[in-house]
């Protein structure tokens, strides 16, 4: 293990300088932040890719950049990574230019307006949506995306027993609490919201639950702190 270690990290200062980008109109060396290894492939984490991810994230500041919005975007990077090194055991054909362009136009819908969405991507070094790396990334995020919806989503299950148990000993007190005096819907009416409610609840349990075991299998090395 400490050779693998020692060998990862050697790999990943070879690779300590990968690109340059600006931010605060100054030019900053790209630094390797964090190494995941899973025995087989092994993940590069870098500066500009939490800048990136804060880029993509609605509401955070870039110049300067906060310090837990960085914290925040590094550990987000570090459960993509994650999905990232289970998803290669399992390939599937890549993300069509349909499907990244409607991702692209998805995320630019979370901000105010296309320029003010542009312009974030080039206070973090792209030059614009149709840049070629920003298609890429975005290509890789959708991949990922895929993947978990594959990985999970096909798999949750929610009976009619666990809707009609929810209705009655979760949504009926709740309703009552908020609303006395108000008519409680009926079941039917409900059934489908609580449907999906229900299938999100367990999706996200089923995604903390191989987070869990994914950081316990995968060696995560932290270089630098940022």
């Amino acid at each position: 293990m400490a050779n693998t270690c020692h060998k990862v990290l050697f790999s990943a200062m070879l690779l300590f300088v990968a690109s340059v980008f600006s931010v605060h109109s100054q030019v900053e060396v790209d630094k390797t932040l964090v190494v995941l290894n899973d025995g087989a492939r092994t993940e590069l984490i870098m500066l500009s890719d939490v800048m990136w991810q804060m880029a993509l994230q609605p509401g955070t500041e870039l110049d300067p950049p906060d310090a837990d919005d960085l914290q925040r975007a590094l550990r987000t990077l570090i459960d993509q990574r994650l999905f990232a090194l289970e998803a290669e055991r399992l390939p599937r054909n890549p993300p069509t230019e349909q499907e990244v362009a409607a991702k692209i136009a998805e995320t630019v819908s979370y901000f105010r307006s296309p320029a003010e969405f542009e312009a974030r991507l080039r206070r973090v070094g792209f030059r614009s949506i149709n840049d070629e790396a920003f298609q890429r990334l975005m290509s890789q995020r959708l991949a990922i995306d895929k993947y978990i919806d594959f990985r999970f989503g096909s798999f949750v299950v929610v009976t009619p027993e666990e809707e009609q148990r929810f209705f009655q000993e979760q949504y009926r007190p709740d309703f009552r609490r908020q609303f006395p005096g108000l008519l409680l819907p009926n079941f039917e009416d409900k059934r489908a919201e609580i449907r999906e409610m229900l299938f999100a609840r367990k999706t996200g349990q089923a995604i903390e639950r191989f987070l869990e075991q994914a950081r316990e299998r995968v060696e995560i090395t932290e270089l630098l702190k940022i």
